[in-house]
């Protein structure tokens, strides 16, 4: 059998694949259901310097081909992440896990990387600019280079760990907000976080969404996240994780010959809660049958 190991940012992964921040929780409800040690690493629920109820219900709704929600960042914050939900990690995910960090100032960022940053069980920090920034009139700090990069420049300057900064591809250029990130510090880029979607009930002339507005995804989108996937790994000289619409070994494999090092699996997890899991059993066989030997050597060979 080929090798599935890959190299994140100087952390060796058993494998690419990484269930996405917001889809696995804390990962020990995972570990009910199957061994989790089985993943590269996992993408922690999205953590903020305080806690956070979210947005007001409904904040899911169906669309073809996906989902869209609009959770709204709940999450116990960061003392509480830190005291609770790591220490009972601990005791059922034995690898390096994913820090996903979001905020509404640098400050915040900042703040809640350097509580992280100390805490041995995470590897990576992976940034989510995609929020929106309270001081500069709501507008999301990923909509703008400059923002962008100031968030990761702030965050570089308390970390010790590998900073990856998550992208919004609701965006025009996001070449130059990748390049922008990569020239503050950046460590590595994931991308993409979700599209910015609506539905409509046709009974109440309503959203269905409380909020409106929601986050797009699920498997449509793959097409979209892949092109942005290659023009961002074309475009920088830092490693990229690819997701996006990702549920199958197959997706996994287009990803990383777009040039993503790693993949991360998000809806597809409420799916099937043992999406991972068969993605990773599957590899092998995908491998085989495209003439694969090590999983690594084909990251950015499509041309």
């Amino acid at each position: 059998m080929g090798s599935l190991s890959v190299n994140l940012c100087g952390i060796e992964l058993d494998n690419p694949v990484i269930p996405a921040s917001g889809t696995f929780g804390y990962g020990y409800e995972f570990a009910e259901l199957y061994d989790i040690n089985c993943l590269g690493t996992f993408s922690f629920k999205g953590t903020t310097k305080e806690p956070r109820f979210g947005n007001p219900t409904p904040r899911i709704a169906e669309c073809t081909g996906g989902m869209i929600n609009a959770v709204g960042l709940q999450n116990p914050g960061v003392d509480k992440v830190i005291s609770e939900e790591l220490p009972k990690l601990k005791a059922c995910f034995h690898k390096p896990v994913m820090a996903n960090v979001s905020g509404f100032s640098v400050a915040d960022y900042a703040y809640t990387c350097e509580k992280l940053d100390e805490e041995e069980q995470v590897g990576w920090l992976e940034v989510n600019v995609s929020c929106p920034n309270v001081h500069g009139g709501g507008m999301s700090f990923g909509t703008c280079p400059e923002a962008a990069a100031e968030v990761t420049a702030a965050v570089k300057k308390v970390m010790k760990k590998p900073v990856i900064v998550k992208l919004s591809p609701n965006v025009t250029d996001i070449v130059s907000i990748a390049r922008a990130c990569e020239d503050a510090g950046a460590d590595g880029i994931s991308l993409i976080n979700t599209l910015l979607g609506m539905r409509i009930d046709l009974r109440t002339r309503k959203p269905i969404i409380a909020n409106k507005m929601g986050g797009f995804s699920g498997p449509a989108i793959f097409p979209v996240a892949l092109r942005m996937v290659y023009q961002v790994a074309n475009a920088v000289n830092v490693p990229v994780v690819g997701m996006g619409g990702v549920s199958s070994a197959e997706d996994v494999v287009e990803m990383m010959l777009a040039g993503a090092t790693a993949v991360e699996v998000g809806a597809a997890n409420l799916v099937n809660p043992y999406a991972c899991r068969d993605i990773i059993r599957e590899l092998p066989a995908v491998m085989e049958k495209y003439k694969i030997e090590n999983l690594k050597d084909i990251i950015g060979g499509a041309k």
